[in-house]
């Protein structure tokens, strides 16, 4: 058997600070109201042209040189995010154009907020197959271009920042993985969906959509959060059983940054004391399939994420998709 290991970790985001002081203003909330519904204080906004893969090339480069590598040393890359440059194609073509690596192919990963695991899992089993050696996951998003106006859903627009995280993975004779468990339930995809563009209606864009503001998101939310604390409670129990693991034995559960309500909550249910859960979202915000890297490279930068700990990865996003990993960093 071949497996593989976190060799290196890196991190992007933006320059761009938004407090709850200015979101406030513009959608017309007090601070209080957003950090009571979701706990977030600021989230990073990209400039004006800073595009998903420009800053996912930044976070993959910062990760390469955190494992030792040289960015000819990638032989495949696995990109997740919701917020592609493009509709098509999409944003992997983008970074293997940025940092120069013609010679190897790039995936693009589409499970939302559970992008990351399901990309993770993937890339697992590619080294274990043998095929590759050497492979770079990153998940990146830019939230903010489609949700800074005042009309839009104020739920919505409290939650998501921008940023990039990237992990370099690599030939190790200790699994990195010892559990994952991947789900989806469609039945869920209209409750949190962007509903344009929408390939069976002609044309795609009307000027009624843009006067319904059908380019900005929409979410269900109370549906949302019941299910997501639903099914992160019962997945982060089924990897640690199927593992042959007791939820005592795990040192650190990083957690998809989608509400700290919702979290607060799994981890209650858990009967998990605090000092286990890692938790960013209030200075990051949502970044959807960036936000377990994001939060994975800024645990270990505080002393939190140490190398031999068992961590609990899981999330649940848009979809509905969801899914766990217990995870031997």
């Amino acid at each position: 058997m071949r497996y593989s290991r976190i060799a290196g970790m890196g991190a992007y985001l933006p320059q761009r600070v938004v407090t709850n002081t200015e979101l406030g203003r513009s959608l017309g909330v007090s601070e209080e109201w957003m950090v009571e519904r979701c706990g977030i204080r600021e989230r990073r906004y990209a400039a004006q042209g800073e595009g998903t893969a420009a800053m996912a090339a930044e976070a993959v480069r910062q990760a390469v040189a955190d494992a030792g590598w040289k960015l000819e040393d990638i032989d495949f890359i696995i990109f997740a995010t919701l917020s592609p440059d493009h509709f098509f194609p999409g944003s992997g073509v983008y970074l293997q154009n940025i940092l120069g690596l013609s010679h190897i192919a790039v995936m693009d990963v589409r499970n939302q907020c559970s992008g990351f695991l399901y990309s993770l899992v993937v890339a697992d089993s590619l080294i274990a197959s043998r095929r590759y050696h050497r492979i770079v996951v990153i998940g990146a998003e830019i939230h903010s271009h489609c949700l800074e106006v005042p009309e839009t859903n104020k739920e919505v627009a409290i939650l998501f920042g921008d940023g990039a995280a990237a992990v370099a993975l690599e030939v190790s004779e200790e699994p990195l993985i010892l559990s994952s468990s991947l789900h989806v339930d469609g039945s869920g995809a209209d409750y949190l969906k962007l509903e344009l563009f929408e390939q069976k209606r002609r044309p795609w864009i009307t000027p009624e959509d843009i006067r319904e503001r059908r380019q900005i998101p929409v979410m269900d939310g109370m549906r949302v959060f019941l299910r997501a604390v639903t099914e992160m409670t019962a997945t982060s129990k089924s990897v640690v059983e199927k593992a042959g693991k007791k939820l005592d034995d795990v040192d650190l559960v990083v957690p998809h940054q989608a509400n700290l309500r919702i979290n607060e909550t799994v981890r209650r249910r858990l009967h998990l004391p605090p000092e286990k859960f890692f938790h960013n979202i209030q200075t990051r915000g949502n970044t959807t399939a960036a936000s377990i890297p994001l939060a994975m490279v800024e645990a270990r930068e505080a002393g939190v994420l140490k190398r031999g700990q068992l961590v609990l990865l899981v999330s649940f996003g848009s979809g509905f998709t969801w899914g766990g990993a217990l995870i031997r960093f």
